[in-house]
């Protein structure tokens, strides 16, 4: 070891030994004489006293090797905010280990830089003390995870990255084979198949904290490549599965946010949605939606001749000037709607708003009352198919609680979101399914799922925590019989099923058994537990929205050898990426894909 200790560590009662550091100049402060040096490494800081000829080339962030002796800084200059801030080292001698070119941004400093500059240069941004420590924030989630499914049993399993393309709701990034041209690998969604196969295999317990890769649209905090804790158990049901769940959170908020899980509470998809306009919903807050389906059911007012028509109630939002309510129009037609209807109540309970001029006598007088709002009140309104209009009002529902701050600082609300539609319709009117095609329906829609596909239920489950799906499973198909019922049913002949799923089908004709799992989030996980807003900040070298690296230029062009040698035939370069345009350096490479399945409510995806 070059050093004898670590920087941060050192305390007063080390004073008067003899110590060897080695780290970063941080920070410099010449007095006429000597110089203080701030030296840090990955423990903290600690000052460094330096004669000033041997301080003379020192400059931020040079690496530099230390000896000197530490002593008790004098009286009154002792600093509180550092660990170390009691003693100093005074130094004996320096050798630059090697030194630094001019900062792209400074480090030492609250201000950051850009994401794009941050990122272009993380290994700087990581000598920071926020980002060093969310990744080591990020190691002690997966040792207190590992330790919590060894003591449930659980066996930790790697599965294949290079496996062949199957449906699991999202485009596959896919790989060429050299020695076989024109056959491709596909990286994995999620490895569903795989630890389905281990229960067939009678491991019975299962895990991996699990990459997983997703060619998905574009979308600012999405990676392409993300993880999640994984795992599956044979002989088991829902409630198994979920109180390992129960498991791994209690034990992480325990021990790095000091806040004790208590049971959480259960609530069905369909509750969800009518309640708060979302199967992810943000309990910190009470503000809940009002169905006026019935209360409209002869309404005069064209807009709200409609399959659904809610309301949401923004407590003191009657007195918003109108430019206020022009940019909520803005703001819903942003997330793809054509406005966000409203009523304003003033004081006196008089009505405004475009909407009360279009209601009848009988509605005007009793929709206060039917929504439960109060003189001051504005209320928000949505009409149209049941689910779309209810995801504006739930959006409606967190946008109302940012603005009046009505989720306190540091609160936390789980939520398991239970019994998920089976099957959700597409756009041109066909059926795919919500979860995965190997989700079971729930028991008593076991038979009659195919006849009634709008309102069968799967035994499928969510973990929500502060309106974030956090996990996401289900109690999976163990029948051939039912599994093929489900393909059929999906409109996948016999044929094609075998052609996709051919190994994995096979598998069960050797006696599987009853199994379920779950996947949870692991870069939303920690990005909660961290206290940042995007799970870029979790990862150690992220990409951006567009899925473009900063720091390496990927993805870039292969040359003309490469796409011979791995049988690529040569094809027209893309447009750049957004991002990308910006570093003609990086430019970008087209990227071979199989078709566009249907989209749908996947393997846990950690960051929606």
């Amino acid at each position: 070891m070059l050093r004898t200790h670590d920087a941060g560590t050192l305390r007063a009662s080390d004073a008067g030994s003899t110590v060897t550091l080695a780290g970063w100049v941080a920070r410099r402060r010449d007095h006429g004489g000597v110089v203080f040096v701030d030296l840090r490494d990955a423990s903290g800081y600690v000052q460094v006293v330096v004669r000033e000829e041997e301080a003379h080339a020192l400059r931020n962030e040079f690496c530099v090797l230390v000896t000197g002796e530490v002593r008790q800084r004098p009286a009154g200059n002792e600093n509180p905010e550092l660990p170390t801030g009691a003693i100093e080292v005074a130094a004996t001698e320096l050798r630059v280990l090697s030194s630094s070119a001019p900062l792209p941004f400074p480090i030492e400093t609250d201000q950051a830089a850009s994401d794009d500059v941050r990122y272009k240069y993380r290994y700087l941004d990581l000598r920071r003390q926020g980002p060093a420590r969310i990744l080591r924030l990020r190691s002690e989630v997966n040792r207190i995870a590992r330790g919590v499914m060894a003591r449930n049993g659980f066996t930790e399993v790697e599965t294949p990255d290079l496996t062949r393309s199957t449906p699991e709701g999202a485009r596959d990034f896919v790989v060429p084979v050299r020695l076989q041209p024109g056959k491709w690998y596909a990286l994995p969604q999620s490895p569903q198949l795989f630890k389905q196969l281990l229960m067939i295999g009678g491991l019975e317990r299962y895990y991996q904290i699990a990459r997983c890769f997703r060619d998905e649209d574009f979308r600012a905090d999405r990676q392409p490549e993300f993880t999640q804790l994984d795992f599956e158990m044979s002989f088991v049901g829902r409630d198994d599965v979920l109180a390992v769940v129960e498991d791994v959170v209690r034990a992480l908020w325990a021990e790095l946010a000091a806040y004790e899980v208590g049971e959480i509470p259960r609530m069905t998809y369909r509750e969800a949605m009518d309640r708060f306009g979302s199967d992810k919903p943000d309990l910190r807050f009470g503000i809940e939606l009002t169905e006026l389906t019935s209360f409209f059911a002869d309404t005069p007012f064209r807009v709200f001749q409609a399959p659904y028509v809610g309301a949401v109630v923004m407590p003191g939002g009657g007195s918003q000037p109108r430019r206020a309510f022009d940019a909520w129009q803005d703001w819903a037609r942003s997330r793809g709607y054509r406005g966000l209807a409203y009523v304003t109540i003033a004081e006196d309970g008089t009505l405004g708003g475009p909407v009360a001029k279009n209601v009848s006598d009988a509605e005007r007088a009793g929709l206060v009352e039917a929504v439960g709002a109060a003189p001051g009140d504005c209320v928000f309104f949505a009409a149209g198919p049941r689910r779309s209009s209810q995801e504006l009002l739930g959006a409606a529902r967190n946008e109302i609680a940012k603005r009046l701050e009505l989720i306190e600082p540091g609160s936390w609300s789980f939520l398991f979101v239970v019994d998920f539609p089976m099957f959700e319709e597409t756009e041109d009117g066909d059926w795919t399914f919500m979860h995965h095609p190997f989700t079971s329906p729930t028991p008593e829609w076991r038979e009659g799922f195919a006849d009634d596909r709008a309102n069968a239920l799967s035994d499928a489950y969510d973990l929500v925590v502060n309106g974030n799906e956090l996990a996401s499973g289900s109690v999976r198909i163990a029948d051939p019989d039912l599994q093929e019922r489900v393909f059929e049913t999906l409109g996948m002949s016999r044929e094609e099923a075998r052609e996709r799923f051919g190994f994995f089908l096979e598998a069960f004709a050797y006696g599987p058994p009853p199994h379920a799992g779950a996947a949870l989030g692991w870069d939303r996980l920690t990005a909660l537990l961290a206290g940042v807003d995007s799970i870029r900040e979790v990862i150690a070298f992220p990409k951006t929205g567009a899925g473009y690296d900063p720091l390496t230029g990927a993805p870039t062009p292969i040359s003309d050898a490469q796409r011979k040698e791995a049988g690529i035939d040569a094809v027209a370069e893309e447009p750049a990426l957004p991002g990308q345009e910006k570093d003609p350096a990086a430019p970008h490479a087209s990227q071979a894909r199989p078709g566009t399945l249907q989209r749908g409510h996947g393997p846990t995806d950690p960051t929606a």
